[in-house]
């Protein structure tokens, strides 16, 4: 009778298994209604939740970034004599980069949520530093009280934002977006942007970003397990920063598994004007042509931007990112080490605190280095730069809680539930 009892459980616990996998094996958009290891099954009472899923849902303003293989590094000759980026091979997992670069509405947007949510405190630390326009010799007075609030700025690059401030809106954006995505989907009750706010007690003293904690506006935590909210929004690393400017993908051949080109800006060619059509000659980024130069002559502007640019001119890479060279360099997540690609791994490279290359060894207060463990790398050149940093693979850092008129940002994502 035992033996019988025993034959029977398990061919109930394989049909139960059969009927799981019917149609082909279990997906994580189609688990089926029993578990294909023990037959018993899902979302009863007793059985464990597994929430319907579609895959991750689109993340407002971003763009998917195929990874893979490339060589990543300075192609232009070291012209600073840093050696701080040879070339290497490296293979990065797909992920999501903001097509545009974070924009003034988009940090007025911020600022105003973080008063109305958090405290004052707070509000007050991620006000923009707008003085980095002013200039002793310079009249840049308008730019201090206007560029940041008048309504014809609205799309241009925010600026004057520090590496920490930038994380600070990683992690508030990450917090809006699940928020408003756990609402429409029923899904838990995302919670309310009251009680002192995502920012209500104490400020984010910065470190590296983290994933894996999705949070609404009121600090309620979201489970991850209902796969109906998003990962979190980051600064991306200075491997998926040069990676998605590089944006190789438009010169391979389907078919071809070598890498047979490369470029030195992230369009092709060797040059920084347009070579085709009726935009010939005309520059494909906004960048200082040379001393004093920073728009062309009147009737013949060659970029057409004394200053920053709107976030969607110029043409697009072949990933389909905007101002990836010029307009305003970008803070990634990386410290500073000048041999960094020699350290790092060759898949998903990424140089965070604490390991390896201890900032003791640069003696920052005898003023013989700049290097510690608060100097982040920024890459891009910006409307103030020539075009030696417009090249992706050049890079350079600055204090982490320090700003100018040349540093903004955008954010980037990882590709989850996927493993390439």
């Amino acid at each position: 009778m035992m033996n019988f009892s025993k034959y029977l459980r398990f061919a109930v616990v394989g049909a139960c298994a059969l009927a799981a996998c019917k149609g082909g094996p279990p997906t994580a958009t189609k688990p089926g209604k029993y578990s294909s290891t023990t037959g018993i099954e899902y979302n009863t009472e007793e059985g464990m939740k597994v929430s319907d899923y579609k895959g991750i849902p689109d993340g407002p303003g971003l763009v998917f970034i195929e990874g893979g293989r490339t060589v990543l590094g300075s192609a232009e000759e070291d012209i600073a004599m840093t050696h701080d980026n040879l070339e290497r091979t490296v293979t990065l997992a797909s992920f999501y980069m903001d097509e545009a670069e974070v924009a003034n509405i988009h940090w007025l947007e911020y600022l105003h949520y973080v008063r109305k949510d958090s405290s004052e405190e707070f509000y007050q630390s991620a006000l923009p530093d707008t003085t980095v326009w002013a200039r002793e010799l310079s009249f840049n007075d308008p730019y201090v009280d206007y560029y940041l609030r008048y309504p014809g700025f609205r799309y241009f690059p925010v600026v004057g934002v520090s590496w920490l401030q930038a994380n600070d809106y990683c992690t508030w954006r990450t917090a809006k977006v699940n928020e408003r995505l756990a609402g429409e989907s029923d899904e838990g009750d995302s919670g309310s942007s009251k009680g002192g706010g995502l920012f209500g007690k104490k400020k984010n003293k910065g470190g590296d970003a983290a994933e894996g904690t999705s949070e609404g506006g009121g600090g309620t935590k979201i489970a991850i397990e209902n796969g109906n909210t998003l990962p979190n929004y980051r600064l991306p690393t200075e491997a998926e920063w040069e990676y998605a400017a590089q944006a190789l993908i438009g010169t391979q051949e389907t078919g071809n598994e070598n890498q047979e080109n490369k470029r030195i800006y992230p369009w092709d060619g060797r040059q920084v004007r347009n070579p085709y059509g009726k935009n010939m000659g005309q520059f494909l980024a906004n960048f200082k042509r040379g001393r004093g130069d920073y728009a062309g002559i009147a009737g013949s502007l060659n970029d057409g931007a004394m200053i920053t640019e709107y976030i969607y001119n110029y043409p697009p890479n072949d990933y389909g990112l905007y101002n990836m060279s010029g307009n305003v360099n970008e803070w990634v997540q990386d410290i500073y080490r000048p041999l960094s690609y020699e350290d790092v791994e060759d898949l998903n490279p990424f140089r965070r605190n604490g390991f390896l290359d201890p900032s003791e060894k640069y003696d920052k207060k005898g003023y013989q280095s700049l290097i510690d463990d608060h100097v982040r790398v920024y890459k891009g050149g910006s409307w103030r730069d020539v075009a030696y940093w417009l090249s992706p693979g050049t890079r350079r850092f600055m204090a982490e809680d320090s700003a100018t008129a040349t540093i903004g940002f955008r954010c980037a994502m990882i590709n989850a539930g996927s493993n390439k």
